[in-house]
């Protein structure tokens, strides 16, 4: 009996011999592979051993149970929609050119067709006449002035329509002498150039009273009885003060109390009562 129990005893040994032999060799070449990996470093392998079992305890730890450490992200707060629809921003206009009427454009050339806009000719310093157009003096506008001519009659004023009609030819003469006399400067604010005058068109009467010559083409034409008559009466024959006074920057012209200009009563009326220039009626130039 004791021998069986010795001999199971040396086996159970020699068991467990094998068996811390074979763990010695595992940890040792655990180790050898451990330095190896470090460089053959004792303290630098160790201190890696260190680091990993501290980082796998980190790992493992249960997070800390404080609400204040809890780091919640911010909030995107976003505005509230009302149902109201959010207004466009209106696109920015381009700002309008401003127009001296009382320049002529650089470089403009007289056209092969006058400007008509709707049913009314235009000749200013921005939209001149071809060179041959020569209509002659309106019937129509000197059946108007006739029968004004007649009506002032009765109220004791003469009138006399001492200048119309201008061809091209006779509107150079004239200019030329104005520029040769004053200057160009100086006759263009008084004298259109030949093919922008409203002569030319026909439709243009300068107006003066018998008896008072020395007021004709004078700017006291104005405040004599004839001359206030017709700043009254005019627009009722259908025509219209063409260049009134401080109205200079949008007819192109100084204030003549004395040339009118035939546009039928219709549009003459709308002038009167507006206070209007035949450019501002037209639209072809705003008042600032």
């Amino acid at each position: 009996m004791q021998s069986r129990y010795l001999a199971k005893q040396k086996k159970k040994k020699t068991w467990i011999i094998w068996l811390l032999s074979i763990l010695g060799a595992v940890l040792l070449g655990a180790a050898t592979y451990w330095l190896y990996l470090h460089d053959w470093d004792p303290e630098e392998s160790w201190n890696k051993l260190v680091e990993q079992i501290q980082s796998a305890q980190d790992d493992t730890a249960e997070p800390a149970n404080n609400p204040e450490e809890v780091v919640k992200p911010e909030e995107t707060l976003l505005p509230e929609d009302d149902g109201e629809p959010v207004p466009e921003l209106p696109e920015e206009e381009p700002a309008e050119e401003i127009i001296d009427a009382t320049k002529y454009p650089e470089g403009i050339e007289l056209p092969a067709e006058p400007t008509v806009i709707n049913d009314i000719l235009l000749a200013n310093k921005q939209h001149p006449l071809p060179s041959t157009y020569a209509p002659g003096e309106s019937p129509e506008a000197r059946t108007a002035f006739e029968a004004m001519k007649k009506e002032a009659a009765a109220a004791g004023i003469d009138l006399a329509a001492f200048s119309t009609y201008r061809d091209f030819g006779r509107q150079k003469v004239l200019y030329d002498g104005y520029v040769a006399k004053d200057g160009q400067e100086a006759a263009d604010r008084y004298s259109a150039r030949p093919g922008f005058s409203e002569h030319q068109t026909g439709l243009a009467f300068d107006i003066g009273e018998v008896g008072q010559e020395v007021h004709w083409a004078a700017s006291s034409f104005g405040d004599t009885p004839g001359g206030k008559w017709l700043a009254e009466n005019a627009h009722r024959f259908g025509f219209i003060l063409r260049y009134p006074e401080g109205k200079e920057q949008l007819t192109g012209y100084m204030h003549e109390s004395w040339h009118f200009r035939f546009v039928g009563t219709e549009v003459a009326k709308i002038i009167f009562e507006q206070k209007m220039t035949l450019e501002e009626y037209l639209g072809v130039i705003q008042a600032s």
